[in-house]
């Protein structure tokens, strides 16, 4: 049967298998390259109902098919991937609607968050949990990889701001997930349907393994890995929420058509203390000595970023608006800092302060110059927007400037997200220096210091097979670290292609045993993003690098 001719005779969606179409979905910002056979541009959730039928027919008479979402294409670990049929969300489905009195969105998957904010913006409004690629991600792999950012350390991740989600499942019909009273679920229980016999299936998978489930939740605060089944059923609460069983699911478990998120108000007074160390080794009294003032974002960058920073000036000042003379000006206390110092900043750790009442927000400048003055470290206390938006723009654009400008070597996002408590930094990081080290891979780090959450990024000529060869014996050593120290391989960018081969070492045997049992429930033919979450091999990672 052919594939392409039956989608085209079932289904009214746009199909392309241009290769234009092909290669630019057979990436993201991953190790990775999959090449899928066709393209399919859904313009409503009615197309890709249509879609999800179609394919569970070819399955049904042997085809070995199925549909992968994918919306910004931003990911970093392949999770938007297939060698099958890809579901592209940004060209049609990108309808969004904010009620600035209720301060509530209502998303599409391929809304692009930038142009998302700008509305926001108007409207005084914030989504808090926009990740550092907000200026090339949208909102289906926001919802469907739990993402975060730097104001997660005030307002948490995705998962705590979605309010319901809108689903196409395996059989090709829409649902509404959100929170249940118990009268509300067993409600739905009681349903003689697909919806009830889901909710009767999930609701015992989670009762019975209750202590299991909340023994496997994760210690930190930031997770992305695995099915949170640990945030379903709420005991003492009596709510069930399956819609945090779907955020952060990678598009494994149904197609997401529709996000209801909670937006925040923007603070109206804020400012921010540029942190500048000598080393490392201060950096967890610090934290802790800051996080009890409630900071909205404890960023932290090491001095190769800083230097990457410096490197690429021009295409900075030109992210900030202003003109490079004007931008290297803004910089003449940072050098005077370094000569004090006698060398350049190891790191640079970033306190940003945000509140509504400007005499609050004044006590807490003035206590935390107070801490860093008794610390004797060297800091700066930035004002002026412009000033602050220098250090930001270098944060969040590090990754792609280490993408788009590195001659002869590519970013190797493998280890770029793991997550351990702030307490054990110090014992850790040591010791995950000597890996990389070890293994002679050179990386830059930057992160969000407040969680315990790191992102290091390593250089490599992956054209190299001795350095292709480095990447999963260098993740088995670095995740067996992370998980020795009770910490989360992903805290926000998701398992994908890269991780998935590591959520039974993360998570032990019986909680990987129950992930695979979610995945029957919802997807029995694996119609939705196959070996992602579930049946993804280290085989996977060396066989899609490219």
């Amino acid at each position: 049967m052919n594939i392409i001719e039956f989608l085209q005779n079932h289904t009214s969606t746009e199909i392309s298998t241009k290769k234009a179409d092909l290669e630019k979905h057979s990436k993201d910002t991953s190790l990775f390259q999959v090449m899928p056979i066709a393209v399919v541009f859904p313009k409503n959730s009615k197309e890709i109902s249509e879609l999800v039928k179609a394919i569970s027919e070819l399955k049904e008479n042997g085809e070995d098919v199925s549909l992968t979402g994918r919306s910004g294409g931003s990911d970093m670990t392949g999770g938007p991937l297939t060698k099958s049929i890809v579901l592209s969300t940004t060209k049609y489905m990108k309808n969004f609607s904010i009620d600035t009195e209720k301060q509530l969105a209502v998303v599409e998957p391929g809304v692009f968050y930038r142009d998302f904010e700008k509305s926001a913006d108007k409207a005084d409004l914030v989504y808090p949990a926009f990740p550092a690629s907000k200026s090339l991600c949208a909102w289906g792999g926001m919802v469907m990889n739990n993402c975060a950012g730097e104001k997660t350390l005030r307002y948490g991740q995705t998962r705590e701001h979605v309010e319901r989600l809108k689903m196409i499942l395996s059989d090709g019909n829409e649902y509404m997930f959100g929170p249940l009273t118990e009268s509300e679920l067993f409600e739905k229980m009681n349903r003689n349907n697909f919806e009830g016999d889901l909710y009767r299936k999930v609701y015992d998978l989670v009762d019975e393994n209750y202590g299991v489930i909340q023994k496997a939740k994760p210690k930190v605060s930031k997770n992305s890995a695995g099915y949170a089944l640990w945030r379903v059923w709420d005991k003492e609460k009596k709510i069930f929420d399956m819609s945090q069983l779907f955020t952060g699911s990678q598009g494994t478990l149904g197609m997401m058509t529709e996000a209801n998120v909670r937006l925040i108000k923007k603070g109206k007074h804020e400012s921010m203390i540029a942190i500048f160390l000598p080393s490392w080794g201060k950096l967890p009294s610090l934290v802790n000595k800051i996080l009890p003032f409630e900071p909205e974002s404890l960023e932290t960058f090491d001095d190769a970023t800083m230097k990457l920073g410096i490197r690429f000036m021009p295409e900075i000042a030109k992210k900030v608006g202003v003109s490079l003379f004007a931008f290297l000006w803004q910089f003449l206390p940072e050098a005077f800092i370094t000569l004090r110092m006698l060398a350049f900043p190891k790191l640079v750790i970033l306190v940003q302060l945000v509140e509504e009442k400007e005499d609050v927000l004044n006590k807490k400048i003035k206590d935390i110059e107070k801490v860093l003055k008794k610390e004797k470290v060297l800091s700066r206390t930035l004002r002026e927007k412009r000033e602050r938006d220098k250090y930001w723009v270098m944060r969040r654009e590090s990754f792609n400037l280490l993408r788009q400008k590195v001659k002869g070597k590519r970013t190797a996002p493998f280890i770029e997200d793991f997550c351990v408590l702030p307490e054990d930094i110090p014992q850790f990081l040591p010791e995950l220096l000597k890996i990389l080290k070890e293994a002679g891979i050179k990386a830059n780090i930057a992160g969000h210091a407040g969680n315990g959450n790191f992102h290091i990024i390593p250089l490599m000529d992956l054209t190299d097979e001795k350095e292709r060869a480095k990447i999963v014996p260098t993740a088995d050593k670095i995740y067996d670290l992370v998980i020795s120290y009770s910490g989360s391989i992903t805290a926000e960018h998701n398992d994908g292609i890269i991780r998935t081969p590591y959520l039974k070492q993360q998570f032990g045997d019986d909680m990987y045993h129950l992930f695979e049992e979610v995945k029957r429930i919802f997807d029995p033919q694996g119609i939705f993003n196959p070996k992602k979450k579930i049946g993804g091999t280290k085989a996977d990672i060396i066989n899609n690098m490219y």
